[in-house]
């Protein structure tokens, strides 16, 4: 289902014009040009992505952006004035997620509200813990448990970790797992993760030969043990 995303700002001619650009790009779209009749609209569109500008009839954008942060964490892109840096400072520490100058591009805020989609929906979509069987994780801590007992992991085994517990019986070729992990440091060679894995199964206490969570998929790769 696409995402819903709601408009608010009196200028028809760039209100029309976004909706264009955005219901190309495959968004529903829904608008509203009164300050004061946006949160009615916001509580009855339900929208995924907010775009605001700030200077509305009867209720400016910044009150808006205020009273939606009280009651949703929905993405807000704030729509500013040319070079007005305070405009974005003040809309970031009401929790916009992005702001917009005008005049704008509106290739430019398709790409800007896919970018927000990307980085937000990540966020709601990564789990603060993971556990299967006697091995836990502690995503926002960084701290991994194996049979109770606490286990000192190196960021590229505890990425690969995540990976692998995120998805218990899915294959994961050397590539897919260097892929996820690539934002740690590594080998940039695809039999670099054999070593990894070697060292993960050390520290978890997995027997090499007969491994009980991480396994090999001769030809493949690697799954953790469903």
């Amino acid at each position: 289902m696409p995402e819903k995303i709601l408009l608010v700002d009196d200028e028809s001619k760039i209100t029309r014009t976004l909706q264009l650009y955005l219901e190309q790009a495959g968004y529903k779209t829904a608008s509203i040009s009164d300050g004061a009749l946006a949160l009615p609209a916001f509580r009855h569109e339900q929208p995924d992505l907010v775009i605001l500008d700030i200077l509305l009839p009867h209720m400016d954008g910044w009150e808006i952006c205020r009273q939606i942060r009280r009651e949703s964490i929905v993405p807000i892109i704030m729509l500013t004035a040319q070079g007005e840096e305070t405009d974005r400072i003040v809309g970031l520490e009401l929790g916009a997620d992005d702001y917009i100058a005008k005049p704008f591009s509106p290739r430019e805020v398709v790409a800007r509200v896919r970018a927000v989609f990307r980085r937000t929906q990540g966020q709601a979509l990564q789990p603060r813990a993971l556990q299967v069987g006697d091995i836990a994780l502690d995503i926002e801590k960084h701290t991994a448990v194996a049979n109770g007992m606490p286990v000192d992991l190196t960021p590229i085994e505890f990425e690969l970790l995540v990976t692998l517990l995120q998805h218990p019986g899915q294959v994961f070729t050397r590539l897919q797992l260097l892929e996820n992990t690539q934002d740690a440091a590594y080998d940039g060679y695809e039999r670099a993760i054999d070593q990894h894995i070697k060292n993960l199964r050390a520290k978890l206490g997995d027997d090499a030969r007969n491994p009980r969570y991480i396994l090999t998929v001769y030809g493949i790769g690697y799954k953790f043990a469903p």
